[in-house]
């Protein structure tokens, strides 16, 4: 699913315009077309501007599914940072997921399914980054030997000190409008910041948030 409105001439992709018909609103941050996930869209220019901005580096969850069984090192490599298109990714957070974990999350199936090799195992792992380069996940676990066969971005920080975003509650396709909660949480990432105040770290492209809706799309 391409993370936009407008279809593109020749793609075998779909678009966003396929499950919302609300307009004017886009996702702050996309996902590339073969991946899933959560996508929240905006109406705010100054919202998408804040949430996709380097500086600020919100941290988004991912889980993902790799073709074998990583060991420790290429989990203390993709923590620490691995080469990516010539730089080192920023240090993330990576944790490998347990059968219960993903058992009791209900994935739905994936369309088209992830390919299977018989005599290859494959295991999840779940990963943040403050950074969104292109393709970043699957260029990180093909660097350390892992090929990404299935990837769900599940969550997204607000670095408010409250629970992040996340896709709870949604199917693919679904969407939903932010609660009254979640737009206060938004809308107070544009109020101007206290005189000497910082950005709170460096990062990468993230998702959006709209005083509107959030989407989950893939």
């Amino acid at each position: 699913m391409l993370s936009q409105f407008t279809p593109e001439q020749g793609s075998r992709w779909g678009c966003l315009a396929e499950f919302i018909t609300t307009p004017g609103v886009y996702a702050a941050g996309r996902l590339d077309a073969d991946s899933e996930g959560l996508l929240l869209l905006t109406d705010q220019g100054r919202l998408q501007q804040r949430l996709t901005d380097p500086a600020w580096g919100h941290w988004r969850r991912y889980w993902v599914q790799v073709e074998g069984m990583p060991t420790p090192a290429a989990l203390a490599q993709l923590q620490s940072g691995v080469p990516v298109q010539g730089n080192a990714t920023l240090p993330a957070r990576v944790r490998q997921l347990s059968l219960d974990e993903v058992q009791a999350a209900q994935l739905a199936e994936r369309d088209p399914p992830i390919r299977h090799r018989l005599n290859v195992p494959t295991s999840w792992l779940e990963l943040e980054l403050r950074e969104g380069r292109n393709r970043q996940v699957r260029r990180m676990t093909a660097a350390v030997g892992f090929p990404t066969l299935r990837l769900l971005r599940v969550a997204m920080d607000l670095m408010d000190g409250q629970p992040p975003l996340s896709l709870e509650g949604l199917k693919p396709g679904q969407w939903r409008s932010v609660s009254a909660a979640e737009a206060e949480r938004l809308s107070n990432l544009l109020r101007p910041q206290a005189p000497g105040a910082r950005s709170p770290g460096r990062g990468g492209r993230a998702g959006g948030g709209k005083s509107g809706r959030a989407g989950a799309g893939g």
